[in-house]
């Protein structure tokens, strides 16, 4: 192969990689963010993480002023740039990603209702009565950047198959849990408010289907789209799924026109080197900036905003979410918290129900030839991964808070009961990949199920 010529193989996991390294160093910083908030939530300095959170803080526009505490800022304001991440992702995956086909999504779609359905079934088994079973969508939900934080521990001994079905499981996982907090953790609807969504939305799907490509056209209607639906009744982070979904995923320039007059601008600039200094000149400018833009004409509105916020969401917004949200008080009453009904579903639902739900429905599939297995990925792995779906950790934390309120005991019991189940799926996940062979061995039928 040619010096400098990348494999077309290359291209086409390139995005897949980086956002993995994001989502797995974005993980090591939400683990050390998670410690910071337990510790001192149950420090000395306990107040001082109460009072933090507690404070007022004013947004004021015009006429217009938004004042709450900082914990909502975080849960109902930075959260809706995640969950704007998460449909931009899921958006990808449907069109170009594991989800484009029927035959490659069967697989993660089938092992994300299997690990959604029976972890809600064995808390609902454990847990009766409300409050408490409002929370039955809490052990639903899978954390990628914990989960793919855990595969990068892993390294080369993980097959770039399993890497790729369990981001797509996630994804189809976080797909689940924006549908079960729109419909189901939805408060008192406001009309107006809705109709003022919906007619932002409307302006957002006009623009698209026009041709605008302007980031800052989407991230204006976007504010006026979170501002409508945090009035309306319905969580405000579902704003950020339902504007991604809004965003163009076409370019202006095709591949070949794009190379043709990045070729030209090339040409232009050539021959900046004179008498082994750089010469700048107007033109030389002037080609560099064309050739910026035709990159920039080249590239999806939904690539290049996915791409921008990426690291913000993954240094940032996760992480102070973690800091602002899993300060959980233990107390010297350790066995008692645990035996708690909460405690006990939350915990069932995400070690075993996960486990169960994600491997018994691959299983199903694969047997039935709806599905195959990617390539290097063996059942062993499967089961691993299906652990790992089990560190529920950010969304979890998330629905929990809009199933109990926050301040109430019951939250206390979930927000604990997550951070154990994690722990527990994290390391029994890492430690049944690491015992697996990294070495290639032919692929195995999955085994027989009874009956």
């Amino acid at each position: 192969m040619r010096s400098g010529v990348t494999p077309p193989v290359d291209q086409l996991l390139a995005p897949f990689r980086e956002f993995a390294r994001a989502s797995a160093s974005g993980g090591v910083l939400l683990i050390a963010a998670a410690g910071i908030a337990l510790a001192w939530a149950n420090s000395p300095f306990a107040a001082s993480y109460d009072q933090l959170w507690s404070i007022e803080v004013a947004l004021r526009l015009g006429d217009l002023t938004l004042s709450d505490t900082l914990l909502h800022w975080v849960n109902d304001g930075l959260m809706a740039v995640f969950f704007l991440v998460v449909g931009l992702e899921i958006k990808r995956e449907v069109l170009v990603g594991e989800l484009a086909s029927l035959r490659s999504a069967t697989l993660p779609i089938a092992s994300a209702v299997g690990g959604a359905i029976i972890p809600a079934i064995i808390f609902l088994t454990v847990v009766r009565g409300d409050p408490e079973a409002r929370g039955w969508g809490v052990p639903m939900a899978t954390d990628i950047a914990f989960a793919l934080g855990v595969l990068a521990l892993l390294g080369s001994r993980i097959p770039l198959g399993l890497r790729i079905f369990v981001t797509a499981l996630a994804i189809v996982d976080d797909l689940f849990a924006v549908l079960v907090i729109a419909i189901f953790y939805t408060g008192d609807l406001s009309l107006p408010a809705l109709a003022a969504a919906a007619g932002v939305l409307v302006a957002l799907i006009v623009a698209n289907r026009i041709g605008v490509r302007r980031p800052l056209v989407y991230a204006v209607l976007g504010a006026a789209l979170w501002l409508a639906v945090l009035g309306s009744g319905i969580h405000a982070t579902v704003a950020g799924v339902l504007l991604a979904l809004t965003i163009p995923a076409t370019t202006r320039l095709d591949s070949d026109a794009f190379v043709l007059r990045a070729r030209g601008h090339v040409a232009a600039f050539e021959g900046r080197t004179v008498g082994g200094e750089n010469a700048s000149t107007q033109n030389h400018h002037a080609a560099l900036w064309d050739l910026e833009a035709e990159a920039e004409r080249a590239q999806a509105p939904m690539l290049r905003i996915e791409h921008a916020l990426q690291p913000w969401v993954a240094f940032l917004v996760i992480p102070l979410f973690a800091l602002a949200n899993a300060g959980v008080r233990i107390g010297g009453d350790f066995p008692g918290a645990l035996g708690e009904p909460i405690s006990l579903g939350v915990i069932a639902g995400l070690v075993l129900g996960k486990q169960v739900g994600i491997t018994v429905a691959a299983m199903v599939v694969v047997r039935l030839g709806l599905a195959s297995l990617p390539s290097g990925v063996r059942w062993r792995h499967v089961y691993g991964a299906a652990w790992l779906g089990g560190i529920g950790f950010t969304m979890s934390l998330f629905v929990a808070t809009l199933a109990y309120g926050e301040g109430s005991a019951e939250l206390a019991l979930a927000k604990f009961a997550i951070l154990v189940a994690s722990v527990i799926a994290g390391v029994g996940g890492y430690l049944i990949l690491r015992s697996v062979d990294p070495a290639p061995v032919a692929e195995h039928p999955p085994p027989r199920m009874p009956g």
